[in-house]
C-alpha cells in the first residue's frame, strides 16, 4: 500500500507501453454516497490512479470548474474527516491508488498527526499540498515517509531551474508538472515552452514525470505525453462527469492512455 503501490501500478503502466492518466474527483460532489462508485468506475476506464479533492473555500489553485464542483460538495456538508472516513469505508475493496488533494489549512484544522496516520489507515497512498511550500515541507514529510505515503510535490513552470531541480528530486509517487501559468481549468493548447520545461523536468526526476492543468481532450493528453509519462487531468473529468457523461469520460482515458503510433 502507500508509496509502494502507486510507484508500482505507475510503473507496470510504463512497462506495459500506456500513457500514465491519473483522473482529478471532487469528493462530494453528488454526495460521499457514490465516491465508491466513482472511483470504481474510473478504475474500470483504465486510469493509473485517482486524485481525489478536499472541497475547501478559498482554492487557490481551482479554477471555475473545480471551484463550482467544490462549492457542490461543501452544500453537500462534506469534510475532510468525512471523506476520509468513507475511503477507509471500502479500501478493501480497491486495488486503484488514492492520492488525496488538498490544500494545507483543513489539515491544520485537523491536525497533522491525526491527519496523516488516518490516510495511512484508509490506504491513502499520496497526498498533493498544492499551497505547501517547499521551505516549509518538513512539517509533513518526515511523517508522511514513516507512515509510508508518497509526498508528491508540484512544479512550476515560472520556477527557477535550480527549483524545478530540487522538486523534481524530491517528490515521490511521481512529479506534478504544472503545464500552465494559472488555475486549473480547459485549454486549447499548450506551447513549445510547456514541451521544454517537461522534457527538462524528465532529465532531472527519478520518478514519472505527469502533466496537469488545461488537458482536455485525448490529443492534448498525447502531445504532452509525448515529454513526460502521462497526465493528470481534473476540469474535463469534474465537467463530463457533473453532466453525466460517463461514456465520453471512458472514451478520454481509454483514447489518452495509448501510445501514439508514429507516422
Amino acid at each position: 500500500m502507500g508509496k509502494a503501490r502507486l510507484e508500482k501500478n505507475l510503473k507496470d503502466r510504463m512497462e506495459a507501453k500506456e500513457n500514465i492518466f491519473i483522473p482529478y474527483i471532487m469528493a462530494g460532489d453528488g454526495g460521499l454516497g457514490i465516491l465508491e462508485e466513482r472511483i470504481s468506475f474510473l478504475e474500470e476506464c483504465g486510469a493509473s490512479a485517482i486524485e481525489v479533492g478536499i472541497p475547501f473555500s478559498d482554492p487557490v489553485a481551482d479554477g471555475p470548474v473545480i471551484q463550482d464542483a467544490g462549492i457542490r460538495a461543501l452544500k453537500n456538508d462534506t469534510t475532510l474527516s468525512g471523506v476520509i472516513e468513507t475511503l477507509q469505508s471500502f479500501k478493501d475493496s480497491r486495488s486503484i491508488p488514492i492520492i488525496m488533494m488538498t490544500y494545507l489549512n483543513p489539515v491544520y484544522a485537523y491536525g497533522l498527526d491525526r491527519f496523516i496516520s488516518d490516510c495511512a489507515a484508509a490506504d491513502v497512498d499520496g497526498i498533493i499540498i498544492p499551497d505547501m511550500p517547499m521551505e516549509e515541507e518538513n512539517i509533513l514529510a518526515e511523517s508522511l515517509s514513516e507512515h509510508g505515503i508518497a509526498f508528491i510535490r508540484l512544479a512550476a513552470m515560472t520556477s527557477p531551474l535550480n527549483r524545478l531541480t530540487a522538486l523534481s528530486q524530491r517528490s515521490e509517487g511521481f512529479l506534478y508538472a504544472v503545464a500552465v501559468n494559472g488555475t486549473t481549468g480547459v485549454r486549447t493548447s499548450h506551447d513549445e515552452r510547456v514541451k521544454a520545461y517537461l522534457s527538462n523536468l524528465k532529465e532531472h526526476s527519478h520518478v514519472p514525470v505527469l502533466a496537469g492543468f488545461g488537458v482536455s481532450n485525448s490529443g492534448q493528453a498525447h502531445a504532452l505525453s509525448n515529454h513526460c509519462d502521462g497526465v493528470i487531468v481534473g476540469s474535463k473529468i469534474v465537467e463530463l462527469l457533473h453532466e453525466g457523461k460517463d461514456e465520453e469520460v471512458k472514451a478520454f482515458i481509454q483514447e489518452s492512455i495509448k501510445l501514439e503510433i508514429p507516422s
